[in-house]
């Protein structure tokens, strides 16, 4: 061990660790704003910043492919696939009453509860494990795709199927507000709501 690792310890961290934790709370900045916002289209936007923060998360670990992949699939493809979602069901561009449930607190507490037990099973599960620094990068194409093509594969294509149907069930609630409305220049209905009434 060379002196500077020795020296260099918690209190004295280098660059990438303070790069790494002032990007860590950026990022948990804009995941907190993208869950209390009562605006959709900025609660997509502000997820794009946080799911480009973690790509920059991976950068700075050395990861480099998965920070490509988290790019190129969640902020390219996911938050593409949220705004047409949102375009398709026609939702409110401003602030939306209906996004406030009304049940805040019990929400913040499964929230905290899910993180909780996240936390723990994570550490539970890599408690005993180390890393050989000596060995290949661990975020390297051909470890990552090993790793996902033979451990990972079934929730890939879940979370596919799960897009998948995200997407179509966009176009059916489309296609059946669209179905509801009167073509235009159609006579109204009588008795329809807000029909004037005729001159006495």
């Amino acid at each position: 061990m060379s002196l500077a690792e020795a020296q260099h310890g918690f209190l004295s961290p280098t660059g990438v660790e303070i790069a790494f934790l002032l990007v860590g709370m950026v990022t948990l900045g804009a995941a907190l704003v993208t869950v209390t916002t009562r605006q959709l289209v900025h609660a997509a936007l502000w997820l794009v910043v946080a799911l480009g923060g973690l790509a920059v998360e991976y950068l700075l670990l050395t990861a480099e492919f998965i920070a490509w992949v988290q790019v190129l699939i969640y902020v390219g493809s996911v938050v593409v696939l949220l705004l047409f979602g949102l375009m398709l069901t026609k939702a409110p561009v401003g602030r939306s009453p209906d996004a406030d449930s009304g049940n805040r607190w019990a929400a913040l507490a499964v929230a905290g509860a899910a993180a909780a037990a996240l936390v723990w099973v994570v550490v539970d599960a890599f408690r005993t494990t180390w890393i050989d620094l000596d060995g290949p990068a661990a975020g390297t194409t051909r470890v990552t795709g090993q790793s996902l093509f033979q451990h990972w594969v079934l929730p890939f294509e879940a979370l596919s199927v799960l897009l998948l149907a995200a997407l179509v069930g966009a176009i059916v609630l489309s296609r059946k507000a669209a179905a509801a409305e009167p073509p235009p220049g159609a006579a109204p209905v009588a008795g329809a709501p807000g029909e004037k009434e005729g001159a006495r």
